[in-house]
């Protein structure tokens, strides 16, 4: 692992190297506090949410990062389930899913049953392509062996992904749409209710550089083991924009001040979708950034478990809607 610290190195990189990524909207350097500008959640405050530990740790694969943690709400069930997928710019170093402990906690709190998953990511060995989309389908289709035990409902499962997850989220979610022959396809998929993208890229071959700016290192073509001429057949199998219809309700959620995917590349996602024939929402929350969004003490988190409980009944949220904020313990 490198020296610096991989929450202040994204925080760094949101200041440095903005401008140069070319990325549309810039937001406010974490923690600035100018007149007229908002301070914005850093990396390093959302994996510092205070969590529940879970009720069981699951390894659906062998490897250190091939687990996941369940978390069941009371009640005999059967049990709604969000999967959740945690970002990082795909590198180990970066982040775990401990990021998204606190989200899973908040869902189990209204009645949602969650399997927070690791993966297989830069910098381990199997991460990039094909592993680490092979782990997270896997992770998913490992619901198959919890359920009996658990009282886990299989008819409405959403899969939730936050930044480098969105991407890995919204990829699962429309899996079946990968050729036979390709690296990362399988035949019988779980299928799901809907997905819900937290500011995940959905067409790899758009805005390399700019993300990888952000990213401070070659994720995108690290992952994809190359560039997309040298490798596009990869980049058709991985793009959630190429496998358009998905054949699900999808939504796209991101904060005013989002710089990772621009806002144009999330509306052209949406236009495309829409008119492939699948039902499609994107949600831009004011205020905030792109951390906020995976917090269930900020002030998007109404929206976002709106947008769950939504796609949970195959459904996408109205426009607007904001549920009421549940109970924190």
């Amino acid at each position: 692992m490198s020296s610096f610290h991989p929450s202040s190195s994204i925080a760094v990189a949101l200041v440095a190297l903005s401008t140069a990524a070319g990325c549309a909207g810039r937001s406010p350097d974490p923690g600035e506090e100018t007149a007229g500008a908002v301070a914005l959640m850093t990396p390093g405050e959302l994996e510092a949410l205070p969590s529940e530990p879970p009720d069981e740790r699951s390894a659906y694969d062998t490897g250190p990062s091939r687990y996941g943690e369940l978390r069941l709400p009371d009640g005999p069930g059967p049990h709604p389930v969000a999967v959740l997928v945690h970002g990082g710019c795909f590198k180990a170093a970066y982040a775990t899913l401990r990021d998204l402990s606190a989200m899973a906690d908040a869902l189990e709190e209204i009645g949602i049953a969650t399997w927070n998953v690791e993966y297989r990511r830069l910098g381990e060995d199997g991460g990039g392509w094909p592993g680490t989309y092979l782990d997270v389908g896997r992770a998913v289709d490992h619901l198959r062996a919890l359920a009996p035990r658990h009282a886990l409902d299989l008819e409405r499962v959403v899969i939730v992904g936050h930044s480098a997850g969105g991407h890995l989220a919204m990829w699962a979610a429309g899996r079946a749409r990968v050729p036979p022959g390709s690296d990362v396809h399988v035949a019988d998929p779980l299928p799901v209710r809907g997905v819900l993208d937290l500011a995940g890229p959905v067409d790899m071959t758009a805005n390399i550089a700019g993300y990888e700016g952000l990213c401070r290192d070659a994720v995108i073509t690290g992952l994809l083991g190359g560039s997309p001429a040298s490798v596009p057949e990869r980049y058709a199998q991985a793009s959630p924009m190429r496998l358009l219809p998905l054949g699900i309700p999808q939504v796209l959620l991101i904060g005013e001040h989002e710089e990772f995917v621009p806002h144009p590349l999330m509306e052209a996602y949406v236009e495309a979708a829409a008119r492939s024939g699948d039902r499609v929402r994107l949600i831009v929350v004011p205020g905030v950034g792109h951390f906020e969004i995976a917090s269930p003490h900020a002030t998007p988190w109404p929206r976002v478990a709106s947008a769950i409980r939504s796609l949970l009944d195959g459904a996408l949220p109205e426009d607007g809607a904001v549920g009421p904020d549940p109970e924190r313990r």
